[in-house]
């Protein structure tokens, strides 16, 4: 796999599907799609660059965006295309640049600068426009489960505020000022419990409960400012337990949540726990961080969630978080 994807076919984008069992790449020549467990090539087309391939789960459709550099491939268009029968099955247009790509087995959510569009998937009727700030990077975050499907959008230029909208029931769940400075980073967990933020200080990370709007954790990155690229919670079907961010400087931060609720039940039942007010004592959860230093190349973006897979061995193992 290191070899088809070296530098005579740079990566223009990559992109897990749902439940993290496959991943798509984007390349100057087309896109191919691998499986996350194996690293075995499922699928590839030489077709022209494409700056968005994201699945729907393990099925045959892609929502592809092309690089622009041909005029077949406009980075206005959404192409909805068939990997079974290699045909493209329905083409959406736009004013400006797709930014970014969301789908889940009822909805299509398509990210612009300053707009946000919500499709039924099956017919393509548009359901609902989202008036958003300007969002040059298209920064989003999305959970794919029906049960509880939220979008996650910046809501200000100025500080980390995000805006929550129920993607089923489209209607505005709520806006959570999660940090002073603007956003950077944000995810969602699978089932849309939590979502984790950065901000462009990228010294905290902070874990928010979505149902309820509050504060459930922070978590110290670090001292001196850095950029986080990215954060992914690991794949769970109840409460995900490890959170793990990649920054500019090259490391790879994880958090082990259930660490942090273990923690905070034992310092609860403490003496100091029991006179001290909880906004003091949660000001910064004590939770297991573990640092991977040089795990990616400074500057690579898109690693965590290929990196949590080989994290969550190593935890399972006993080899990470030690208690």
């Amino acid at each position: 796999m290191a070899n088809q994807s070296s530098s005579s076919y740079p990566i223009l984008c990559a992109s897990f599907n749902q439940d993290t069992s496959c991943f798509a790449i984007g390349t100057k020549d087309g896109f191919k799609i691998f499986d996350s467990n194996t690293g075995r090539l499922c699928y590839e087309r030489a077709i022209g660059a494409f700056v968005i391939v994201e699945m729907l789960f393990s099925s045959s459709l892609l929502a592809i965006v092309g690089a622009g550099e041909e005029p077949s491939l406009s980075p206005r268009r959404l192409c909805l295309f068939n990997t079974t029968t290699g045909t493209a099955l329905r083409e959406l247009n736009f004013l400006t640049s797709i930014l970014a790509v969301r789908m889940n087995k009822k909805r299509l959510v398509v990210i612009l600068q300053d707009k946000t569009y919500v499709y039924d998937i099956n017919s393509l009727g548009i359901l609902d426009t989202i008036d958003t700030i300007p969002n040059f990077k298209g920064l989003c975050a999305f959970s794919p489960s029906l049960e509880g499907c939220f979008l996650a959008l910046p809501a200000s230029i100025s500080k980390g505020s995000v805006l929550l909208y129920n993607v089923m029931d489209l209607h505005l769940h709520c806006e959570i000022d999660a940090h002073r400075a603007p956003l950077a980073a944000m995810a969602l967990s699978s089932n849309g419990t939590y979502i984790a933020t950065a901000s462009e200080q990228g010294t905290i990370i902070r874990v928010h409960l979505v149902s309820e709007a509050t504060k459930s954790y922070s978590f110290r990155r670090g001292t001196y400012p850095s950029t986080i690229f990215s954060l992914s919670f690991g794949p769970s079907t109840q409460l995900p337990d490890i959170l793990v961010g990649t920054s500019s400087s090259g490391s790879v931060h994880a958090f082990s949540l259930g660490f942090s609720i273990y923690q905070r039940s034992k310092r609860s039942g403490s003496f100091l726990g029991s006179i001290i007010p909880g906004s003091v004592t949660d000001a910064l959860d004590p939770a297991h961080h573990d640092v991977l230093h040089n795990a990616a190349p400074a500057g690579v973006k898109r690693l965590t969630r290929l990196l949590i897979h080989q994290l969550q061995k190593l935890w399972l193992a006993g080899q990470l978080f030690p208690l």
